[in-house]
Parts: structure tokens; C-alpha cells; sequence
């Protein structure tokens, strides 16, 4: 039961705004990609959906703006928060933001991505193989909200891509891309994946074969509930690192071993 006399660490989830949705209520079942809000509440954490309002130009200063000023108010207000102890997590849109967030600040001890885009670049020249359409239009005019083309604002679509600025990165990161996600193609994750490990720093990356950008099949859905909550465990309240988190998991291995043990 809670107490407020006691500390708490919490996860901060977040996509676009949330706010219309406060007394919705989540039945407790396996992520298909973020965090279960009943089961988080129900096993130690504490859980702050922020909304977010953007500048055009600047998605990713806007989300650090909104989140860290948000979380840092929290914190202010609640003394049962623990500071030291909170962590990220969003998917698609929110899993960008993360990627963003990180190069951007340490105060979160641990973050997980789900389905990020790292290099805005390389990303505008492709497209979103579930419809078929350029990619171009998202950021030039919607979600991306840089504006501009690539030629009209090019250092705007740097400045605004994680993978630019991973070399800054100092928190943990677990990701999850799929290789058949329709949505963001699967090699944004790959490029943040592969810069963070020759960078040497602290990243994994899950990836469900045949899966989209969300997932589907219900033991890929449990085998991600449990990796993320060890993840966070591990981070937030100092649990034992499990097995794929402490040494990996070879491709030869995947489907033969789970390694969840500690």
C-alpha cells in the first residue's frame, strides 16, 4: 500500500498530450510496447504522464522542455518521489523523445525506446514501408514538426536527431525495433543501437522477428513485459541484473534461451 512517508521511484511515459485521458483505465495485461500503468502502480512505481506542447522547429527542445521542467516540478511538489530514481519510457513518437532526452540530460537513471527515430536524415529519405508514403511529409508539415525541408533546414534536422549527439549519452538505454515495423524502419534503431556500442555506451536492443511496430503475438508481448520490468527494476530498485542484461544475448542463442535468470 502506498505511504507517503516513504520514497518511490517513478517512470515518466509520455506521447504528444495525455491529459483527456486521466480517468481512463488500463486493464493489466503484457506491453505490446510501453509500460502498463496498473501494473507499475501495483508493483512499486510511481507513474507521471506529462503533456507536451512543441515549437515548430524544435520537437525535440519542446520535449525537453515540457519533461524536465514537468518532472523537476513533480519532484518539487512530492516529497515521496526519489530522485535518483527515475526512469523513461515511451514508443514511437515518445520512443524519439527519449533518444532526444538522453543526450540532453542525466537526471533519468535509466530510459527505454521503443521504435526510435535517431538520424531525422537519413530518416526523411525514406518511406513508411507498411503505406507506402515518402516520409517526407511528417517532417516537412506534421508529427516531426521541423518545418522545412532537409535543403531549407538542414542543421534543424541535425540538431533535432539523437544519433548526432549519442557520444553525450550517459543513461542507460534499452530499445526495442522490430524488423518488420511498417511505421519507422527498423535501421533508425539499428543506427542508435550500433552508435551507442561503438561508443561504448550502456544500450540494448530488442528485436522481434516478423513483428511490426507494434507487437502482436502474445509471447513476444510477455518476453517484452519481462525484459522491461527487469530493465527497470534492475535501474530503479536495485534488483539483480538478469542474465541478457548483464552479458547479452548472441543472435545464436535467440529462441533457444531466454536468459531472464539473475
Amino acid at each position: 500500500s502506498f505511504d507517503v512517508h516513504k520514497s518511490y521511484p517513478m517512470i515518466v511515459y509520455f506521447y504528444e498530450r495525455s491529459s483527456d485521458g486521466i480517468h481512463r483505465h488500463s486493464i493489466p495485461s503484457p506491453s505490446r510496447s510501453t509500460i502498463n500503468r496498473p501494473y507499475c502502480t501495483s508493483n512499486g512505481y510511481l507513474v507521471f504522464v506529462p503533456d507536451i506542447t512543441y515549437k515548430t522547429g524544435f520537437p525535440g527542445e519542446s520535449a525537453y522542455n515540457a519533461i524536465v521542467s514537468g518532472t523537476k516540478a513533480m519532484m518539487a511538489r512530492f516529497t515521496f518521489i526519489d530522485e535518483q530514481r527515475i526512469g523513461l519510457q515511451g514508443q514511437s513518437w515518445g520512443g524519439y523523445q527519449i533518444a532526444y532526452l538522453v543526450t540532453r540530460t542525466n537526471m533519468f537513471r535509466a530510459a527505454m525506446a521503443g521504435a526510435p527515430v535517431s538520424n531525422m536524415v537519413s530518416a526523411y529519405g525514406g518511406i513508411r514501408w507498411e503505406s507506402g508514403r515518402s516520409r517526407q511529409f511528417q517532417y516537412e508539415n506534421t508529427q516531426s514538426r521541423i518545418g522545412g525541408t532537409l535543403w531549407e533546414k538542414p542543421f534543424r534536422y541535425i540538431e533535432n536527431s539523437p544519433v548526432f549527439f549519442a557520444d553525450k549519452i550517459e543513461t542507460p538505454l534499452l530499445m526495442m525495433h522490430n524488423d518488420n515495423d511498417g511505421a519507422v524502419p527498423w535501421y533508425q534503431g539499428i543506427e542508435m543501437f550500433l552508435a551507442m556500442r561503438r561508443l561504448e555506451k550502456p544500450v540494448w536492443m530488442l528485436v522481434y522477428n516478423d513483428e511490426a511496430h507494434n507487437l502482436m503475438r502474445w509471447p513476444n508481448r510477455m518476453d517484452l513485459s519481462v525484459r522491461m520490468y527487469q530493465f527497470f527494476d534492475h535501474y530503479l530498485k536495485d534488483a539483480p541484473a538478469p542474465r541478457w542484461l548483464r552479458d547479452g544475448l548472441p543472435a545464436i542463442e535467440k529462441g533457444r534461451t531466454d536468459a531472464y535468470e539473475f
